[in-house]
C-alpha cells in the first residue's frame, strides 16, 4: 500500500504544516523574527521598485523631497534611461540616475540606480548609489534596510554597527523587542559568522533583561557552533519568560539532538498545554522520528482547538497515509479541501491533496471516481495543473479508450516548453503501449523539430528507433542525450545493454553499463544489464553474481528470463526452468521469455 502513495513524503508535511502555522502566533511571537526585514537588499529594492508608483505621496512625505521643477530635458533623460535600461544596458542608464541624483537631492532617483545596478549584479556601484540614497534621505527606513542587508552580504560588515546601535538605542521599549530580531535577522546573512556574533554580543548588552536579547546570543551562538553556549542564552531566555513558547522552540532547536528537543518540547506542552506552536513542532518532530502514532495524537490535539486548521487536517492525512489507514487519510484530506474552500484568502494550492484523493480512489478501482479529483485542478495557475492533465489522460488511456486520452492531451493549456514536450512525450507513449509503434515514433520525430535538445524526448525516441531497427539513429539520440544530461545513467545503461544485446562492441558496452552503475549502484535494472554483458563477454560467474543481486532488489520477469538463461547455460537446467515459470505466471506475453524458450527450445 505504501507504494502507492509515492507521491506523500515528510517534507511535504513539514513544509505544509509549517505554512498552516504562521497566522497562529504565540503571544510572544510578536515581536519575534516573523517581523518584516528584507532578504537581501536586492529583494527590497524589488519590492521598492513594485511599490514607487503607488506611494510616490508617502515617499515625498516620510523622504522630505526636494522641489525639483520636472524640465523637458531631464524628463528626456530619464526616459531615454529608462529606454535603454529595458533594452539591457546599465552603464548609461545608472550614470544618467545618479547624475541626476545628484543634481536634483531627488532619493528616488539615487533608489533608482541602486536597482539598476542591482539588476546588473554591480555590486560596488549599487553600494554607491545605495550611500547616495540614504544621504538624501537619512531618515528612510527603506534606505536604511537596503544599506544594512547590503554591507552584511559584503566584506564591509563593520558599517552596520553604528546604525544597529542607534536602531536599538532610539526604538520604544515595547519595540525593541522586534528591533533585535531584525538585527539578528540581517546578520545571519553575513558570510562572515564570527564576526557577527561579536558584534551581536556587543550590540545587546544594554538589554540583557530582555528575554529576546538572549534568543538572539542564542540564535548567532548557534550559527558558529558554540551549542553549549547557544543552549546557555536560550535557557536565559526561558527563566526571564518561563512560558515563552518562542524560547522554548529556540532551545529545542540549539539542542541539536531530536530526542532530546522532543523532551524539552513535550515538559513544556505539560505546564502549556494550550500552546499551539509548541504543539505543532512536537508533532513534527515526532513525524521525523517515524513515531507517527504519538504524532497523530499531537495533531489530533491541535485539531480540538483549532478545528478548521488546515495544516492540521493536512499534516493528519499524510500520517493516516503513513499508518496505512487509507480511510482517515480520505476523510482528513476532504476536511482539508472543504475548509480551504471557504477561505477564499488562503493561498496554499490544493494540488497535492487532489492528487492523494485520486490515487486512494484509483487504488480501489474507482478510475471514476481518481478522475473527478483530478478534474478539480482546473486552474492552468495551479502548480501541478499540467501534471494532474496528464495523469487524468494517463488514466482514460488504462480504460481501453485511447482517442479519447489523446484528445485529453491536446485540451492541456499550457506555454511551457517542458510542459509541452511532457504532453508529446506521453502522447508517444499511449500509442506506443497501445502497439502503434510507427506513430509513436513519427510524434516524437515531429516533437524534437520543435524540442530538440530534450534529453527526455531523445530518450524515448532512441528507444523506438530501437525498436524500428533504425540503430544507428538509436545510437545517435543516446549520445545526445549523454552530452545533454551527462548524469543520466538511463541513457548510458540503454545504450551499453543495446550493444550488449546485439553482442557487439562488448567491451564498450561494459564500460558503458559500469559507469551507468556507478551513477546508480542500486538500480536493479542496470544491475542486470550487467550481468547480461558478463553473459555476452563469457563470464557466467560474474554474470549470475550481477543477476541474482538484480533480481533481489526486483523479482522483474526480464530479469528472470536472463538470470535463467544464464543458469541454463551453467547446466542448472531446473532452477532456470522455475526461474522462467515464475516470469511466466507474471507476465505471460513477456517477449524476452517467449524468444529465449523459442531459442533454446524450452517449453514449461
Amino acid at each position: 500500500m505504501k507504494n502507492a502513495f509515492a507521491i506523500v513524503t515528510l517534507s511535504a508535511l513539514m513544509a505544509t504544516h509549517a505554512m498552516a502555522q504562521t497566522p497562529v502566533a504565540p503571544a510572544d511571537a510578536a515581536a519575534g523574527p516573523s517581523a518584516a526585514v528584507p532578504a537581501t537588499a536586492q529583494e527590497e529594492g524589488a519590492e521598492s521598485k513594485a511599490d514607487a508608483k503607488t506611494d510616490a505621496k508617502t515617499d515625498a512625505k516620510a523622504e522630505g523631497l526636494p522641489k525639483v521643477e520636472l524640465s523637458s530635458d531631464l524628463l528626456y533623460k530619464l526616459t531615454k534611461a529608462e529606454m535603454e535600461f529595458k533594452n539591457g544596458q546599465w552603464q548609461g542608464p545608472y550614470v544618467t540616475m545618479m547624475v541626476a541624483a545628484q543634481q536634483t537631492r531627488d532619493p528616488r532617483l539615487a533608489r533608482r540606480a541602486s536597482e539598476m545596478a542591482l539588476a546588473a549584479k554591480q555590486g560596488s556601484e549599487a553600494l554607491a548609489a545605495i550611500r547616495l540614497w540614504r544621504d538624501l534621505a537619512p531618515e528612510s527606513d527603506e534606505a536604511t534596510q537596503f544599506f544594512l542587508g547590503f554591507v552584511v552580504l559584503t566584506d564591509k560588515i563593520e558599517e552596520a554597527e553604528p546604525i544597529f546601535a542607534e536602531r536599538l538605542a532610539n526604538a520604544p521599549p515595547g519595540a525593541r523587542g522586534v528591533a533585535l530580531f531584525q538585527m539578528q535577522q540581517i546578520l545571519s546573512r553575513s558570510n562572515d559568522k564570527l564576526y557577527a556574533y561579536s558584534m551581536v554580543t556587543r550590540l545587546v548588552q544594554p538589554y540583557l533583561d530582555m528575554f529576546e536579547a538572549h534568543l538572539v546570543l542564542a540564535q548567532g551562538a548557534l550559527s558558529i557552533g558554540e551549542r553549549e553556549r547557544a543552549i546557555g542564552e536560550a535557557n536565559k531566555a526561558l527563566a526571564i519568560k518561563p512560558n515563552s513558547e518562542l524560547a522554548v522552540l529556540t532551545l529545542a532547536q540549539v539542542t541539536g539532538e531530536p530526542e532530546a528537543a522532543g523532551k524539552v518540547l513535550a515538559t513544556f506542552l505539560q505546564k502549556n498545554p494550550d500552546a499551539v506552536e509548541v504543539r505543532s513542532a512536537y508533532a513534527r518532530l515526532l513525524v521525523e522520528q517515524k513515531q507517527l502514532e504519538p504524532a497523530r495524537d499531537q495533531f489530533l490535539l491541535l485539531l480540538k482547538t483549532q478545528p478548521d486548521n488546515v495544516g492540521g487536517l493536512y499534516a493528519l492525512g499524510i500520517v493516516a497515509l503513513q499508518l496505512e489507514d487509507t480511510k482517515g487519510a480520505e476523510q482528513y484530506f476532504k476536511r482539508f479541501l472543504a475548509v480551504l474552500e471557504k477561505s477564499p484568502g488562503d493561498t496554499r494550492d490544493p494540488f497535492k491533496a487532489l492528487m492523494i484523493l485520486s490515487q486512494i480512489a484509483e487504488t480501489r478501482g474507482d478510475t471514476a471516481g481518481a478522475i473527478a479529483w483530478l478534474d478539480k485542478v482546473d486552474n492552468s495557475a495551479s502548480s501541478g495543473y499540467v501534471e494532474a492533465r496528464l495523469r487524468r489522460a494517463q488514466l482514460i488511456a488504462r480504460g481501453g479508450n485511447l482517442d479519447a486520452a489523446r484528445k485529453a492531451l491536446t485540451e492541456i493549456e499550457t506555454d511551457d516548453p517542458a510542459s509541452q514536450a511532457q504532453v508529446l512525450l506521453v502522447d508517444a507513449q499511449f500509442l506506443r503501449d497501445a502497439g502503434y509503434v510507427q506513430s509513436a515514433y513519427t510524434v516524437l520525430e515531429n516533437a524534437l523539430l520543435r524540442f530538440p535538445d530534450n534529453p527526455e524526448l531523445l530518450y524515448d525516441y532512441a528507444l523506438l528507433a530501437e525498436r524500428l531497427d533504425k540503430m544507428e539513429l538509436m545510437e545517435a539520440s543516446l549520445r545526445r542525450v549523454m552530452a545533454l544530461a551527462p548524469d543520466n545513467q538511463h541513457a548510458y545503461n540503454a545504450l551499453g545493454y543495446s550493444l550488449a544485446e546485439r553482442g557487439i562492441r562488448l567491451q564498450e558496452a561494459y564500460a558503458l553499463i559500469e559507469k551507468a552503475l556507478q551513477m546508480a549502484p542500486g538500480d536493479p535494472f542496470i544491475m542486470d544489464s550487467m550481468g547480461w554483458v558478463q553473459f555476452r563477454m563469457g563470464n557466467l560467474a560474474a554474470a549470475e553474481s550481477a543477476l541474482r543481486r538484480a533480481y533481489a532488489v526486483r523479482s522483474d520477469p526480464e530479469i528472470a528470463v536472463h538470470l535463467g538463461e544464464v543458469l541454463w547455460q551453467k547446466g542448472d537446467k531446473d532452477e532456470a526452468q522455475k526461474l522462467w515459470r515464475e516470469a511466466q505466471g507474471k507476465d505471460p506475453k513477456n517477449d524476452a521469455l517467449k524468444s529465449t524458450l523459442a531459442r533454446l527450445n524450452v517449453s514449461l
